[in-house]
């Protein structure tokens, strides 16, 4: 049998993350976040890496606290 991959919990200390720089992406577009993410997974080749690799992030930092709330809201 194959081992299973152990879930690191801390992946996000691990991450290189500039605060506000997708922020600062998307006011200087005249756009919120939330939009410039989906512009960013829509068309990936035509942002750079970093563009991609931050809309991914939100992406995964949003549905998290989703689901955060979700299951407080069952408690």
């Amino acid at each position: 049998m194959a081992d299973k991959k152990k879930k690191d919990k801390n992946w996000i200390d691990k991450a290189e993350i500039k605060k506000g720089a997708f922020t600062k992406k998307a006011a200087k577009k005249g756009i919120t976040t939330a939009q410039l993410q989906e512009n960013v997974l829509a068309n990936p080749e035509d942002y750079d890496k970093s563009t991609v690799k931050q809309a991914n992030l939100r992406k995964t930092l949003v549905s998290l606290k989703k689901k955060k709330y979700r299951k407080a809201e069952e408690d």
